[in-house]
């Protein structure tokens, strides 16, 4: 018995179920696909916001500043640690860290006053690229801010507007100073949209008293070839009396999101799919009972049980081939348009958040490899598992009890 070119001319003699099974099957797994590309977009844009935007893929403290940070707990030997952090392919950026009060008119509100180089935080982040009005930070100009636009509503300012910024200083005198509103960010994330502050290194030092030592230094590999993990200990083989963590301990709710990906796209197939296996058995044991007596006839002439499994399994693998080649050339096309032009969230919201970072409002598809084998993967595991029962039932038919089936 030749499976091969049985399975088709089987599946033709009634090509309408064949048909709308197949299409059940494809157009399920273009919405796999598509899924499964615009969750990947999703996941490694809020990795990218998360850590380009503001974060930095790895950072250096004094010991328990995270836990308590204050203005005293500072980084000596910034210059001797850039230097040979460039030895080993990474960018560095000291920042000064503080809390103030700020003040424009009748509002006030906390703050975090970040003070930083603008020219070496350029080369870990791209915060200077996020301004929503205004400009960014320019040594030009000393007293010039740049704020988070939550705090810019609250304080109900605009670029080129003065606030008064008041606090204590590093050696316990009043600061106090006016600067002038340089520019509003985007949407970062919650806690630079509510408090952020930034200003220059210098500006900093002047308002708080504070002539050396940095608070931080956020990093980002120059050479992404190395992996995050071995870089991470060599830099604190280099900073062994500091603490160094990467993003995924600093950020550990995106660190455990992205972790579970993969299991939730693995979910979502396995639930989408139960409907197509819905079909699948359906149509397969119609297909079956249909065809008891041709069972039994070619049971009689000598076909084994195992024969005619293969057989059912083999129309049904033909039909989840053809429904992955849908799949694939539809549900593909669309996920590659996606990832060019993505779907715009703007008119529900100006920006959105996934897991405390923002997001952009438009939502851009990640089209690889993965998005396009898994669902299909998955499309014939399921189908395999549904088309057993009927290929059992086929296979156990009594040639006798079949001939005088009616």
């Amino acid at each position: 018995m030749n499976i091969i070119v049985l399975a088709p001319r089987n599946l033709l003699r009634n090509w309408q179920r064949s048909l709308v099974t197949t299409l059940a099957m494809g157009f399920a797994g273009i919405i796999m696909i598509l899924f499964t590309a615009l969750m990947d977009g999703l996941l490694k844009a809020s990795e990218r916001n998360a850590v380009a935007i503001s974060m930095g893929e790895m950072q250096i403290h004094a010991l328990g500043y995270r836990d308590d940070p204050d203005l005293y707990k500072v980084i000596t030997d910034f210059e001797r640690l850039s230097d040979e952090l460039k030895s080993i392919h990474v960018a560095a950026s000291p920042r000064l860290i503080g809390f103030a009060l700020a003040a424009a008119g009748a509002s006030s509100a906390g703050i975090q006053l970040r003070g930083i180089e603008p020219e070496q935080e350029a080369t870990v982040t791209l915060i200077h690229r996020h301004v929503a009005q205004g400009k960014w930070l320019d040594a030009a100009y000393p007293h010039g801010v740049v704020i988070g636009r939550k705090l810019a509503r609250s304080l109900n300012v605009v670029p080129g507007d003065e606030i008064i910024v008041v606090g204590q200083a590093r050696d316990g005198s009043m600061a106090n100073d006016l600067y002038r509103v340089r520019g509003v960010l985007k949407a970062v994330g919650d806690e630079v949209d509510r408090g952020g502050f930034y200003m220059l290194a210098a500006a900093f030092r002047e308002l708080m008293a504070m002539p050396e030592g940095v608070h931080e230094i956020a990093m980002m590999r120059t050479n992404k070839a190395q992996s995050l993990v071995e870089t991470r200990q060599q830099v604190a083989g280099l900073a062994e009396a500091y603490v160094t963590e990467d993003w995924r301990t600093l950020m550990p709710v995106i660190a455990r999101i992205l972790d579970l990906a993969d299991a939730q796209t693995i979910f979502m197939l396995l639930i989408t799919y139960v409907a197509v296996a819905m079909v699948v058995l359906n149509a397969m044991l119609m297909s079956v009972f249909e065809r008891i007596r041709e069972f039994g006839i070619m049971k009689a002439l000598g076909v084994s049980p195992q024969q005619l499994m293969a057989l059912i399994i083999a129309e049904a693998m033909l039909q989840a081939l053809l429904a992955s080649v849908v799949a694939v050339c539809i549900g593909g096309w669309i996920a590659l348009r996606l990832q060019e032009i993505g779907i715009d969230l703007s008119a529900i919201a100006s920006t959105t958040s996934f897991g405390g970072i923002a997001m952009e409002p438009i939502w851009y598809a990640e089209v690889s490899l993965k998005t396009l084998v898994v669902p299909v993967f998955f499309l014939f595991i399921v189908t395999f598992i549904a088309v057993i029962y009927p290929a059992c039932k086929a296979a156990l038919i009594r040639p006798v009890s079949a001939l005088h089936h009616q």
